[in-house]
């Protein structure tokens, strides 16, 4: 499959000559279009996505699927879908759609059917979440678990974190998940400080389970698990007690069953998951086990069908009715035509506080690269800065900069028709005021305020251009009926496509994160000189070593 450089399509030089020509006026656009929101306004699965607020008109999504057409995006959708290794720099198939294909379905890759693969192990891992949530799962002194420590790094801890967090009120009472990434020891400390040892279980999750971060986490978890046992009285400090208890009190997500078994943790205990996931990509696979436990594997189900709708727009849908399709294209509009330099993620749904986080890694790692796919430099910009946090603290905080600063930020807003806690202040629906916020600010922000506006409400003519809202700051508003495991399943998936579509645009693979591994070499040389190796702090240059002999200094 040849690279496509999309700098050198017809398709690219109509959107630069389309964007040289274009002024953006919304109020304009409705009012010279009755039928704009109507017709931009597009479903996909659950999710209601109205695309009407966004700096575009006909011609411009016209010449948008044009360029889709030129790069192929088809043709490359339907390799990663097949599981041609599109993970070129790897040499790996690109497969987290097979993690929610459904048991009927088959998909022989390098003679083996991953379907069948991946049903075998949800079976294993709804037999496990089972066993805990029945409390057939019994700790070393025989009580049942309260407690599941996910420990994990990146992919093995945002997608978990932010999925437990959107699903709170599908958890079962009595049950609690906590998280463990960073190797700052205090994470350890405080995630285990009001825990009880007899009742709580560590899931470990890493593919190689040679993870620093994560290895160090679960070492530094599983002496406190020793100490507090023995403390406890559940166990004598004896070498066999100790191993009984790791077995009882630690599973892993892993596929390297011997360092799992050196760790003490059963490797029947271990589940696995393939090189055709990417960390970023696997909260549907094995990583979700801790979630799996949280919500039962009834609604995991429901949250892989939400993947499996979606996938299944995408994969059929043309282009101008294919909403992860479009959202990509129109960050490709934004990045490379308007130099918009960041995206805002805005949901107003307090259990998607996390969403944001999660979308930075599946966002930024994916696309933030530099060179094409076949090693020569990218021709475009790359990459977008995603952040974000729930309305309304978000009106609170960085609002200002989004309606009246000199940059660009396109913005996603996303809500629910029904909340998980409806409420009264007085007679006031407390959802419906909290929308109203969520329907305001989309239309401050594409239609604004003029200083004829402002005038007429008598401000002072000295402050007028203080209160201009410009508009014309481009959003698109995504609803779903209720925050359901389903619909957080949706919400993964379109990102995850979106994200896809733009590396295929600017020639890259979204599939590699080679840009993570060179600062953890350099710790791994680091860390003697910060314990006093003078050779290796010689090695190094002036300012880490000045920045090292001062932390030795003043270390307590």
């Amino acid at each position: 499959m040849s690279l496509v450089d999309a700098t050198t399509t017809s398709a690219w030089a109509d959107l630069e000559r389309l964007h040289a020509a274009y002024r953006p006026d919304l109020r304009g656009a409705f009012a010279a279009d009755p039928e704009r929101a109507h017709t931009l306004t597009l479903d996909c699965a659950d999710l209601h996505v109205d695309l009407s607020k966004n700096l575009i008109d006909a011609d411009i999504v016209a010449a948008l699927v044009a360029l889709a057409d030129e790069v192929d995006l088809a043709g490359r959708r339907d390799a990663m879908l097949r599981g041609d290794r599109i993970n070129v720099t790897e040499g790996r198939s690109v497969l987290h759609t097979a993690l929610r294909r459904p048991r009927t379905d088959e998909l022989v890759v390098d003679g083996q059917d991953v379907v069948k693969d991946v049903h075998e192990t949800l079976d294993k891992i709804y037999a496990f979440a089972d066993k805990v949530r029945s409390g057939e799962w019994k700790g070393v002194s025989g009580r049942a678990i309260r407690t599941v420590v996910n420990i994990g790094i990146g992919g093995s801890d945002l997608g978990p974190v932010m999925v437990y967090e959107a699903l709170k009120p599908y958890v079962q009472d009595g049950l609690e998940c906590r998280f463990v990434s960073n190797i700052d020891p205090t994470d350890v400390a405080e995630t285990t400080a009001d825990l009880d040892p007899e009742t709580t279980l560590f899931i470990v999750a890493s593919k190689t389970f040679t993870t620093l971060e994560t290895l160090t986490n679960a070492r530094m978890a599983r002496e406190w698990l020793w100490r507090s046992l023995v403390d406890a009285g559940a166990i004598e400090d004896s070498e066999g007690d100790k191993t009984d208890a790791v077995a009882k009190h630690f599973v892993a997500v892993s596929t390297a069953l011997d360092k799992v078994e050196a760790f003490g943790i059963d490797p029947t205990n271990a589940f696995g998951f393939w090189d055709w996931v990417g960390g970023r990509y696997s909260v549907d696979s094995a990583i979700g086990t801790s979630v799996c436990v949280a919500i039962g594997p009834d609604h995991f189900r429901d949250f892989l069908a939400g993947f499996h709708a979606v996938d299944e727009h995408f994969a059929t849908q043309p282009w101008e009715r294919n909403v992860p399709a479009l959202m990509g294209l129109l960050n490709v509009w934004y990045v490379n035509f308007f130099k918009a330099c960041s995206h805002a993620v805005l949901p107003y749904a307090q259990y998607l506080h996390r969403f944001a986080a999660y979308l930075q890694q599946l966002t930024m790692e994916s696309n933030g690269k530099g060179v094409r796919m076949d090693g020569s430099p990218v021709t475009t910009e790359t990459g977008e800065i995603f952040w974000g946090e729930p309305g309304t603290n978000g009106q609170h905080a960085f609002y200002q900069l989004i309606h009246q600063g000199t940059r660009l930020i396109p913005c996603d807003f996303i809500a629910v028709a029904t909340p998980a806690h409806p409420t009264k202040d007085g007679g006031q629906d407390v959802h419906e005021l909290f929308l109203a916020n969520f329907f305001a600010q989309t239309k401050a922000l594409a239609f604004g305020k003029t200083a004829d506006e402002v005038r007429a409400e008598g401000v002072k003519e000295e402050l007028v251009t203080a209160k201009v809202f410009t508009g014309n700051r481009p959003t698109t508003s995504i609803m779903a009926p209720a925050l359901t495991p389903a619909v957080v399943g949706q919400l993964i998936a379109l990102y995850e496509h979106i994200t896809f579509v733009q590396g295929v645009v600017w020639g890259i693979d979204s599939f590699d994160q080679w840009g993570v591994e060179l600062g953890k070499q350099l710790a791994l040389q680091i860390a003697p000189a910060i314990s006093g190796d003078q050779g290796a702090l010689d090695a190094q240059d002036g300012s880490t070593r000045a920045l090292i002999e001062w932390y030795r200094a003043h270390r307590r």
